[in-house]
């Protein structure tokens, strides 16, 4: 077992000890997330699934981001992160929702955020806790660096 599944099996041990169920919203991470925590025996126990929302469409049709703020803040901010996280929550049903979005590369648009700039929310019915982080690295170093960031802090957040 890897780094990343010894801590999402930590995690999912937490959330089912609290008896709380799991989703996720990912977009630049592109299932990654929920790739991860799948891997684990026993995941179904907590995790109820996720939504893939890479392109902005999905992120406003399917999660129901209002599109005002990704047209305000930009796809990549902290307001689209938490907008994510906590209609997913609504949408997938779940106590506890994750949400991934930010720039893995290679290429940043002028004006646009820089590659490595990633935001990252949870969504519980106490509220959010939001993440931002500027990562270097290939764009496959970022995207597993920011699952690798959000399971130490969920584990923060729900270990006993």
């Amino acid at each position: 077992m890897n780094d990343l599944e010894l801590k999402a099996q930590q995690v999912l041990k937490s959330l089912q000890a609290r008896e709380l169920s799991l989703g996720s919203v990912e977009s630049l991470t592109g299932g990654y997330f929920s790739s991860t925590i799948c891997s684990i025996p026993g995941a179904s126990n907590v995790y109820k699934g996720s939504i893939i929302s890479y392109s902005n469409d999905i992120k406003t049709d399917v999660v129901g981001v209002k599109e005002f703020l990704i047209d305000v803040y930009g796809v990549v901010s902290k307001e689209v992160a938490d907008a994510m996280a906590v209609e997913g929550r609504k949408k997938l049903g779940v106590d506890v929702c994750v949400s991934f979005t930010g720039n893995a590369g290679p290429s940043a648009e002028p004006g646009k955020a820089p590659v490595g700039r990633v935001y990252m929310s949870i969504a519980t019915k106490h509220g959010v806790v939001s993440l931002e982080q500027d990562f270097k690295g290939e764009r496959n170093e970022i995207r597993e660096k920011c699952v690798d960031m959000m399971l130490d802090n969920m584990y923060s957040i729900f270990a006993s």
